[in-house]
This record gives structure tokens, sequence and C-alpha cells, in this order.
């Protein structure tokens, strides 16, 4: 059995999924489709403009999303379809391109929502105000007793459980750095803050799931193809209303990556194609499980190899 996951925000590069359009017609439609949805030219920032600009969450979170699109889309011309997969999950904003791909919603929506939940996370809380920090080497369960002990009346949440031995927090910037220090008396190997324009999975975004509740209730969500593995729940969902409310959830709710690659293992799962741009996941799962085997499909050689591969077993 395999699952296809999809990345989050900081996979961007500058030129992810170019060899891709330049290879595959569908990959190029894909593009093509993101920019009319938005009205402007993404595809011309993420091939020939500045890193600074695509790291903009409004700008990232829609073009990590277009380049993950254009994999499945290319995987498509070699005779990959979505149904390869038995479960599909993503990390953050990759849940969204998850729902895209299994046709959940479609692109222009999906890029729309995007770059809408992009702005208002940037806009829930002011520049300086918010930080998230990365320890390493504490499980989950210290983590999160870390970010507790941090708050002091403030916002610090355990964010992102994405590996056995990576936690991100997320809050108030002090009560943030408070928990970096209380990390490494904790006996963290490393805790670090983040290059992040804002704080989010934690309270503090409150304001961008409202923006987002609202948005989602205009945008017609469809049973996915293929169950999603939820970021909230990191178990299997396909009910179109949970999936909405689900999505709310995730703005302010904790990224339970460790749990949903546990879940998918448990499941019967043996591989895992990360879609898109980076390995960032690939890495992350091979720490969650060794038994799991992972491949990370970007351009069109990845693309080819998958398809032979695929083809041949």
């Amino acid at each position: 059995m395999r699952a296809f996951v999809f990345p989050g925000q900081g996979a961007q590069t500058i030129g992810m999924g170019q060899d891709l359009a330049d290879a595959y017609p569908s990959a190029k439609a894909v593009f093509e489709e993101v920019d009319t949805a938005l009205g402007e030219d993404l595809s011309g920032l993420i091939w020939s403009g500045d890193i600074e600009t695509l790291t903009l969450t409004q700008n990232a979170q829609p073009a990590l999303m277009a380049t993950s699109l254009a994999v499945m889309a290319a995987l498509k011309e070699e005779g990959i379809g979505v149904d390869a997969a038995s479960f599909v999950a993503g990390h953050s904003l990759g849940e969204y391109s998850a729902l895209a791909a299994v046709g959940a919603m479609n692109i222009g929506d999906t890029a729309r929502l995007l770059r809408l939940r992009g702005e208002a996370m940037q806009a829930a809380v002011p520049v300086g105000v918010g930080a998230m920090a990365a320890l390493l080497g504490l499980d989950f369960e210290a983590a999160r007793s870390v970010a507790e002990d941090a708050a002091q009346g403030e916002v610090c949440q355990a964010a992102n459980d994405n590996d056995p031995g990576q936690v991100v927090v997320s809050g108030h910037k002090a009560a943030v750095e408070r928990a970096v220090e209380l990390a490494k008396e904790k006996g963290a190997k490393r805790a670090v803050l983040l290059p992040v324009s804002a704080p989010f999975h934690c309270a503090l975004m409150q304001p961008a799931a409202e923006a987002m509740a609202s948005a989602l209730d205009e945008v017609d969500i469809n049973r996915p193809s293929v169950p999603l593995v939820s970021n909230v729940r990191a178990a299997a969902v396909s009910d179109p209303v949970t999936i909405r409310n689900l999505l709310v959830e995730q703005v302010t709710g904790s990224v339970r990556w460790r749990e949903s690659m546990m879940y998918v293992a448990s499941e019967g799962v043996t591989d895992v194609w990360e879609i898109g741009a980076g390995k960032a996941l690939s890495g992350m799962i091979r720490r969650i499980d060794r038994s799991l085997s992972t491949r990370a499909i970007g351009g069109p050689d990845d693309v080819k190899a998958a398809a032979e591969a695929f083809h041949e077993g």
C-alpha cells in the first residue's frame, strides 16, 4: 500500500516545477490555472522571482500547492493516478494540496483559499509579536510540557509534532524564547527560533481561523476519491462537512504529523511518495518509522523513475 504526502511551507525554492512544466503539458496547465485563479503571474515569481517575495506566506502557500499538483499531473501523464495511493496527507498547507489532488476541491478554489489563508495568517498577529521555535531531541510530551511551563499567561503551544525528535512550538515571542531556554535545560539537543513571519498553529491564529471559516463556506468540497489523513485528527476522513470543519480547526491546532504517519503505517502502508518541492517530509518519515520506504518526486527525472518502478511493480 502507498500514501501520497504533500509538503508545507519552507520547501519553496526559486525554479521549482519549471522543468516539469517544460516536460509535461499537463503540469504547465496547472501553473496556468493557478495564475488565472489568482489573476497574476505567480509562476513567473516561482520560476524567476526572488526568494524573499516567494517566501511571503501568501505567495509560498499557493506556489507550493501548484508545484505539488503539477507533479500529480505529470504522474498522471505517465499512467499513475491518485488512486495509486490508499491515503493522502499534507503538512499544514499541504493538506490543501492533498485535497485538490483527490478532487475534494478544484485547483482554482484551492489557490484562492491558500492566498487568503496566507494573508489571514500574516494579518492575525503583528510582525514581531509572535514566534516559532524548533525543539530538537525532546519527544512530544516533553515539548508540550516545556511550552506549558513557558507560557506564563501568554500563548505557547506545541504546534507541529514532526517526528520523534522534532517538535515546533508557537506563540508569543517572549514565551517562545522562554521555551527555547527551558528546552535546553530539559536536555534538548538544540532549540532554535525559526525564521517565520507569524506564529502558526496556535491560539494567536484565531482571527485567521475565522477568516478561513467564512471563505470555506463559499467553496464546494466534494468527497475525496482517496481518504485524507487529517493533521488535526491523525486519522482518515472522507466526509466533506468534517473536512471543512477540520480545515478551520487546523489553523489554530497542532499538525500531528508523527501520529499521522504512524496511522498510515498501522493501516498497512509501506511506501510513501512525497509529492512536490523538497524532501523534508521524507526525512521526518524515516525518523518516525524506518519500515516506511520514501520517494521524493519533484522533477521530471523523479516522475520517470517513479513511473518505471510503479509499472514494473
